[in-house]
């Protein structure tokens, strides 16, 4: 394969992560609706840096706008068989409301949507290289392609979580695509680069705890989201985090029993390829863990500023990132 091929998929990857990275810090600085139209902010292709380049009635135009695309989608969802789901999300006097020009949040939300852009379009160019150069390469064109279709998805889907005033799941369903962008994106890199092509052998026993490592992480993940969705809802009913855990349901508890858990049997896994089969990637798994953990102490039981929530959920991703490469290289020692 091309280096330079090889070198625009990793760029790509890094630019899925920072997509992510600034979706986080979207949502800790609450710029989710800094641009209330999509994919234009505010109309525009470079937002407003001042009030006085706004209309005078611009909630109004922006509102009338969001009505008609949650009526789209509430049909959509009515289609899908989601009809309650649907009539909740359109009845719901909170999807509607309102948010004053801020440009630091605008400009936020438009950073956020310019590395999402950048990322879309490397992706476009990775599938029309492939489809070009490498055609012959049936699997790497399909999951080019995949890719390329999913981060559209995705694309569409951000327009859906702004139209609907950031409604909890569908925030949920967001980060789950860009999960799976990252896992393609990693299958397409192992297709094309000699050195991630190759595997490395371990007893099955340890195969198998890889690959509950990984459930367990993707499955983290979403009870972060969870635990981040209610201290969203608390923090809006004018709770402290004094009084969260008196409020916490059990996706906090699993959440938190689970990254335990997580660290023993990395810990088992990492002890084990010390002593015998010295993989690095394992050891990384294990240093990333322990900043993650550190990162999630931090959040439950100390006033800590946003950028730990951004930098919890970047070494989570990370740590998915590297297990699942781990779970498609790892073979069996005969």
């Amino acid at each position: 394969m091309n280096r330079n091929f090889i070198r625009i998929n990793w760029i790509a990857l890094v630019f899925i992560y920072l997509v992510v990275i600034a979706g986080s810090v979207v949502r800790t600085s609450g710029s989710g609706m800094g641009c209330p139209d999509w994919p234009k902010c505010f109309g525009k292709w470079v937002p407003p840096t001042e009030i006085g380049q706004l209309p005078e009635n611009y909630k109004e135009i922006y509102g009338q706008k969001r009505v008609k695309k949650v009526e789209k989608f509430a049909k959509f969802l009515t289609f899908l068989g989601m009809k309650e789901t649907a009539e909740k999300i359109k009845n719901d006097p909170a999807t509607y409301e309102d948010e004053s020009f801020n440009p630091v949040r605008t400009w936020t939300e438009y950073v956020n949507r310019l590395v999402g852009f950048i990322a879309g379009n490397l992706v476009l160019v990775i599938f029309i290289w492939s489809l070009i150069r490498y055609r012959k390469h049936k699997n790497l064109v399909i999951w080019a392609f995949l890719n390329l279709i999913i981060i559209g998805v995705e694309a569409w889907f951000g327009s859906i979580v702004v139209a609907t005033n950031l409604v909890p799941w569908t925030i949920t369903v967001h980060l789950f695509l860009a999960f799976v962008i990252i896992a393609i994106q990693l299958k397409i890199i192992r297709l094309i680069s000699p050195k991630w092509s190759t595997n490395f052998y371990l007893t099955k026993q340890l195969k198998l705890l890889i690959i509950v490592i990984f459930l367990i992480t993707f499955y983290q993940l979403f009870l972060g989201t969870q635990v981040r969705e209610y201290i969203d809802f608390l923090t809006k009913q004018g709770l402290g985090r004094e009084s969260w855990a008196n409020y916490f349901g059990w996706s906090f508890f699993i959440h938190r029993s689970f990254s335990w858990l997580v660290l023993i049997l990395i810990g088992i896994l990492a002890y084990v390829n010390y002593k015998r089969f010295g993989e690095r990637s394992i050891y990384w798994l294990f240093g990333i863990l322990v900043v993650e953990l550190i990162g999630g102490v931090l959040l439950a039981y100390a006033d800590m500023p946003g950028a730990v929530q951004v930098s919890h959920l970047l070494f989570a991703s990370i740590l998915f990132g590297i297990s699942f490469m781990q779970v498609m290289r790892v073979s069996v020692k005969a």
